[in-house]
Parts: C-alpha cells; structure tokens; sequence
C-alpha cells in the first residue's frame, strides 16, 4: 500500500478530526456549553458524582453516623460504590442512590441543553459512555436520566454503550478509516489518551464474518494509569511508543497482520493536521496544544513502519471515536450522538450516511 493511497478517502485527502468519515457526518463534537457557573459539563463528570455523594454523606452526619464509614468519598472506587449500593445495608444504599439521582438530574440537563442545539436537533438516541458508565451506579444514573427527559417531552432513547468504555474507545478506531484500506489485514492498532490512562489495544477486524465491522473486539490492549507517575509529555510519548511497539510485536507472533495504520483518540478539538487545537489540559504533562508538538508525527517518527508498509497516524476526539464504535448498532436511526462521562463529559453528534 503506498503512501498516495493510503492518504485519500473517495479521492480527498485523509484529515485528523474530520467531519467527513467513511460512514458518518460529524456534526458536532467538544461542544463546550456555559452556564452562570462555568462550563455546563463540569456537572455530569465522575467528580459531580463524587461531590453529590460527599454531599449526602455531610448530610446524613448531622444526625448520626455515616453508612459509607470513614473512607472519604473520593477514596471509593466504583467498585466499592457499586457494591455498598447492591448489599443488605438498606441505608447505605438510599444514600447513594440519593446522589445518583441528584447526578441523573444534572445529566438531564446537560443533555437537554446538548438536544436544544442545531447540531443536535434530529438526535433520535443518545449513548453513554465514559468509565463512569462502567458501573451500576452509572447505569442507574444513564436510565433515570432518560426517565427525567422523557418526562420533559424529549423524545429519545438513552442507552450505556454497547461495548465496555474501555474497549470502545479503541474499537471506534476501525471507523476513521475506510474499510478498503483494511482489507488483507486481520488487526488494527489504537490507541486512548484520556486524562487519568493511556490506553493501547489490538482491534481484530473481523471484515470477512462482517464487512461492516460489527464483530471487531479487542484482541489484546495495555492500560497505563498515568496519573499515578505525573509524567511530562516526552516521557508519556515514550511510554506510548513502547506500548505500541510492545503489543506489534504480540501481533506478529500472534499472526494478525496489522494494518499499517494507527488510530488514536485524544480529548480536544483536533485540527486537520494533527494539532490539538484546545481541551488538552487534562492530558499528563503540558504544551499538547502547542505549535511546536504534533502527536501523529512523532508517533509517525518513532514508529516509521508496520510490517512492509509505511505508518498512517489517524486522529481524532476521544469522545468522537468511542461514539464511532456504534456505528454497527445505530443503523436504524438517522441523527445520535454520545456523551462519555470520565475526567470531563465528552460529546459528539453523527449522522448516518445513507
């Protein structure tokens, strides 16, 4: 595959963050929304859950003790959460379904202004995604959020994404990129930069069971949490670097014959030449938007080939890819758009080719 043709798509050019992707229009996406308080989406992050819930626990401690115990609140992992919410201490549990709800309120909200947009207008459904989903209090959160709107008159379906967040947000990398460009290939590589992991994975593509890519899963994926190391930009690129050379290499000897292509999901607004145009702040180190710093070019020149082939970098918003990863499932409707609740709330809005 030369490089001439590994750079168009129907005849124009490949770009980072484009609008224009083989199945679907971007209408939107990083849609920063303000209200007298600052940035609307700062409400429905994992950290407006985490205060609802210090909230409630203050509360309920004026008149006695705390069914969550001692553990401060941003000490609770989803898990321990999800658990409390499922036992037999009834008390415990109102508790947190107390602050689920009041964050499924602020969720309605932030949605119902998302749906009041032009770029939003013909949304017939909405998923969730984000590590906030990938848990029962963030499923119960997605569905009581859906019963507020449809009690407000919005017509849409609400639903957690399909895949699990972590796997999504490397299967929608298999939609940046034409299917032609993959055929003769078994595997994809992606990759995930969000605000606390970076995240790097194998995609099987499965194009002969289904061309439309609906059976791609993740073969294999490697998790660092960067926000426990802190590290500046060039040591994050190096760690990605070897993280990606690490599972080409499992790949090979695994023989799934990557495509020479390397998808990465980025928080942002992404200029067509690979850039970060702004939303970079929660990304380990500083100076992602910099003139100076091209994330798919020093990936290109860390890693110059795969296989015989020369390396294609594609990037795009983090949020953007992790909604492309339903493109099999939204057949059936013509305008949807995804929210992924992590670090910050991500957005985007499609709407299918016919």
């Amino acid at each position: 595959m030369v490089k001439s043709e590994k750079e168009k798509q129907n005849g124009a050019p490949l770009t980072h963050g484009a609008d224009d992707l083989p199945s679907v229009t971007v209408d939107d996406y990083n849609m920063e929304l303000r209200d007298g308080d600052g940035f609307l989406g700062d409400k429905a992050n994992k950290f407006a859950f985490q205060e609802k819930l210090d909230a409630w626990r203050k509360r309920v401690r004026k008149g006695g003790s705390d069914p969550l115990g001692k553990t401060p609140t941003n000490k609770l992992s989803k898990k321990q959460i999800d658990a409390l919410l499922r036992s037999e201490d009834k008390e415990a549990a109102a508790l947190i379904i107390g602050a689920v709800d009041d964050f499924a309120g602020e969720l309605a909200n932030v949605l119902g202004r998302f749906l009041r947009q032009k770029s939003w207008k013909n949304t017939e459904r909405v998923v969730v995604g984000g590590g906030f989903r990938a848990s029962a209090i963030g499923e119960l959160a997605i569905a009581r959020a859906m019963v507020l709107l449809k009690a407000e008159g919005f017509k849409i379906e609400l639903n957690p994404i399909v895949h699990h967040p972590h796997d999504a947000g490397l299967i929608g990398a298999v939609h940046l990129v034409p299917s032609w460009m993959l055929k003769g290939h078994k595997a994809i590589l992606a990759v995930d930069i969000g605000g606390t992991n970076v995240r790097v994975g194998i995609v099987e593509l499965h194009l002969k069971e289904d061309p439309d890519l609906s059976k791609a899963k993740v073969w294999k994926s490697d998790i660092w949490r960067h926000a426990d190391d802190e590290p500046n930009r060039s040591a994050t690129i190096e760690r990605l670097v070897a993280m990606i050379e690490k599972l080409i290499a499992k790949a090979d000897k695994a023989d799934l014959t990557p495509a020479p292509v390397i998808g990465v999901a980025c928080p942002g607004i992404i200029n067509a030449d690979g850039s970060i145009a702004r939303g970079g702040q929660n990304l380990p180190g500083s100076n992602w938007e910099s003139e100076h710093f091209n994330l798919p070019v020093a990936l290109t020149s860390a890693i110059p080939q795969i296989g015989e082939d020369e390396t294609l970098v594609i990037m795009h918003n983090d949020a953007v890819v992790q909604g492309l990863s339903q493109i099999p499932f939204m057949q059936d409707v013509s305008g949807w758009g995804v929210l992924t609740i992590g670090t910050g709330l991500g957005n985007a809005h499609f709407s299918n080719k016919c």
